[in-house]
């Protein structure tokens, strides 16, 4: 063995405890780190041919990197809807890399059995019924991504064509149907051979972000029976808008069509007794997205897929190999998602739900929700500034002065605030997403001394 692989093999013990002083420490001082950093390059040093060991690697990356890493875990950092890792699944996520389990094969594990559980207590905690069966997955994209697979061999099941074998084209034209869709819709489309130019936009209600359903119907019946994919949204990304999914799932009786629920972040609605009708009719879709890393508050990456036709998902993603044991009933997750390499990304999230439950996540939510509210209604008092569209629950959308990209450079450039410049209805904004289980109103006075300091 190496003589360094075997010094810190003898030293575990003390190294991990050093490790952990240090993570303690970085953890510590999240309110103090900047919320972003703007990049600086390093010039990259070569590769070494002896080693130096853990102790003085651990050091060598506090002084050279650690620095330059955002304050993203911490409660001030409001871009692209991103969590934090909650203390309990921090620790799932540590073990996770510990007990180091093949997520994608249940020989020899009860990892697959852990997975399985942590999906049912989601679906619970979702609202959605026994007949949805799901997987985790590194993101919303990849999702996505699963969903459209899989309303894509839907699709050539009611055309008489196998897809996984024969290929997308064999389809012919494929229209994808939604009022606002998220650019990983149109990302998933690409990878999943329908292309980008699949999707038709269909008109959305005045003022808002959500599908017109009348316009919607108008549209599948132009397609005089051809089965089409409908995307609809719980939870926009500029506004947290919500299409009406009970009445988008009503038109099933009428028209053949595979409907896909991107809920990534807006699924988490169902926690809050106030926002919970928002997702009536979420049950009734064909595949869900659902993203963890954003408001379940676990650590990059992770995300889940659900669907009624595990059959069709198990035709698009199997994997033919001896060692791999034949595709039973109940397949592995390796024939379920696109990776055959995985890591239990369940354990972190299994920890997050065991140690605080449907009452913990639900004060997260509540608690980010009223966060955006008293932020948005004291930004919209500035000079200059108006919110755009109402704060429906998490994300503030808001005009300012000026370019808002360079508004949100400035921000970031005092660490006080991390926010993404996006474009809704036409006008450059920015947008807030609160979402992580730390924020408070001391967080929220220092994000509003931000924006009046910068304007």
């Amino acid at each position: 063995m190496d003589p360094r692989l075997a010094a810190d093999l003898a030293a575990l013990p003390e190294l991990l405890e050093s490790t952990r002083g240090y993570a303690t420490g970085v953890l510590g001082g999240l309110d103090e780190r900047p919320a972003a950093h703007p990049p600086v390059p390093h010039a990259a040093e070569p590769l070494p041919a002896e080693g130096t060991g853990l102790a003085a690697a651990l050091a060598t990356f506090a002084e050279r990197w650690a620095p330059g890493f955002s304050g993203s875990a911490g409660p001030r950092y409001l871009g692209f809807v991103t969590g934090g890792a909650t203390p309990a699944a921090l620790a799932g996520d540590w073990l996770t890399g510990v007990f180091d389990q093949n997520g994608s094969s249940e020989v020899g594990s009860a990892g697959g059995e852990l997975e399985r559980e942590t999906l049912g207590w989601l679906r619970e905690l979702f609202g959605l019924g026994a007949g949805q069966s799901g997987a985790f997955v590194s993101g919303a994209t990849m999702s996505n991504f699963v969903g459209l697979a899989i309303g894509r061999e839907w699709l050539g099941e009611r055309l008489g064509v196998d897809v996984a074998r024969q290929g997308a084209h064999a389809l012919g034209p494929v229209e994808v149907l939604s009022g606002a869709p998220h650019s990983s819709i149109y990302k998933a489309l690409s990878m999943v051979g329908l292309g980008r130019d699949a999707v038709r936009q269909v008109p959305v209600r005045p003022g808002r972000e959500a599908v017109d359903v009348a316009a919607l119907r108008d549209a599948l019946a132009a397609r005089r029976g051809r089965p089409a994919i409908v995307v609809a949204n719980a939870g926009t990304v500029n506004t947290v808008d919500f299409d009406d999914l009970r009445a988008i799932a009503a038109l099933r009786e009428e028209f053949p069509f595979w409907l896909h629920v991107d809920a990534a972040f807006g699924a988490f609605a169902a926690l809050s007794p106030e926002h919970a009708p928002l997702l009536d009719g979420l049950a009734e879709a064909d595949s869900v997205c659902v993203d963890l890393h954003k408001w379940l508050n676990v650590p990059y990456d992770s995300a889940v897929q659900y669907t009624r036709r595990p059959d069709l998902q198990a035709r698009v993603f199997g994997n033919s190999a001896a060692y791999l044991g034949p595709l039973t009933e109940r397949p592995d997750f390796l024939h379920l998602t696109p990776e055959n390499s995985r890591r239990l990304r369940a354990l972190a999230t299994w920890f997050s739900l065991a140690a605080y439950g449907r009452a913990g996540h639900r004060d997260i939510v509540e608690r980010n929700v009223a966060s955006a509210r008293r932020v948005g209604a004291r930004l919209a008092e500035l000079p200059g500034v108006r919110l755009l569209a109402p704060v429906r629950l998490n994300v503030v959308c808001l005009a300012v002065p000026g370019d808002p990209a360079e508004v949100a450079r400035a921000l970031a450039d005092t660490g006080e605030a991390f926010v993404t410049p996006t474009v809704y209805a036409g006008t450059p904004a920015l947008r807030l997403a609160f979402s992580n289980w730390r924020t408070a109103e001391a967080d929220e006075e220092r994000i509003v001394a931000a924006f009046r300091k910068v304007l």
